[in-house]
């Protein structure tokens, strides 16, 4: 019988000798010393055509069953994957929801308005410099401190600020070392401009051009002494306007 190329393959050297060794072909010699061939998947049915006798038949009769038991565990094998894969769709799904959920809780974490007055008292000087800092944080455009007594603190501070947000500083005097530090702090970090401006005695950070806080301690003093801070709900234009038209 003529068996199509595609129906068998022709054994290795190394799979030849395993068979062998198994009992499961004859010895090489018995084969001629070439290499056999065997039957691929959908050659084993050819079996039928090639042998005839009664034991082949039954022979045959085994390899189909096989064959069908063989499909009938991937099928089922396909139906638990195909269920698997829906599970870990789901959950994927479910992973996704919870992080747009803890998304929405950042944002509203990071949205809350700061407090609109309250008091500092001496020692607290963590605590109000993180409320400043949160001041400084929540700017989406800019920010303008008026401080009449300003040190590198003060570039700290607004070192916080978000990517884009500029910052300028109002002050009634530049000193050699502010400016000193001035111009090392701009030549690694987003630049802060500083204006001299004596016209103001308390201190005040306009934020967005819309927020006023007032706040009753320069941010190199912040917590040292009691201070009280306030947000002005109207006055930003005006004040601006007045600082521009100088």
């Amino acid at each position: 019988m003529n068996i199509p190329a595609s129906l068998k393959i022709q054994l290795i050297e190394a799979k030849a000798n395993y068979m062998v060794s198994q009992n499961a072909i004859p010895s090489r010699k018995h084969l001629g010393g070439s290499l056999p061939y065997v039957f691929t998947e959908h050659g084993v049915p050819s079996l039928s055509g090639v042998l005839k006798s009664s034991k082949a038949a039954e022979v045959h009769v085994k390899i189909m069953r096989a064959f069908v038991e063989m499909r009938r565990l991937i099928l089922n094998n396909a139906q638990v994957v195909a269920r698997l894969d829906s599970v870990e769709r789901r959950q994927i799904a479910l992973e996704s929801e919870t992080e747009k959920n803890f998304e929405k809780v950042f944002q509203a974490l990071e949205s809350a308005e700061p407090s609109k007055q309250g008091v500092f008292y001496a020692g607290q000087v963590y605590d109000a410099n993180v409320f400043v800092s949160d001041l400084i944080r929540s700017a989406r455009k800019s920010l303008i401190l008026i401080d009449n007594y300003v040190d590198d603190s003060a570039l700290t501070v607004l070192g916080k600020r978000v990517e884009g947000v500029t910052a300028l500083i109002y002050t009634k005097s530049v000193s050699k070392q502010l400016a000193l530090d001035l111009k090392k702090y701009n030549q690694q970090y987003p630049a802060i401009s500083i204006e001299t401006f004596t016209e103001a005695h308390d201190r005040f950070l306009i934020i967005d051009g819309a927020n006023i806080y007032h706040i009753g301690a320069s941010l190199k003093d912040l917590g040292k002494k009691w201070f009280a801070f306030s947000k002005f709900e109207t006055g930003a234009v005006d004040m601006l306007n007045k600082l521009g038209g100088r």
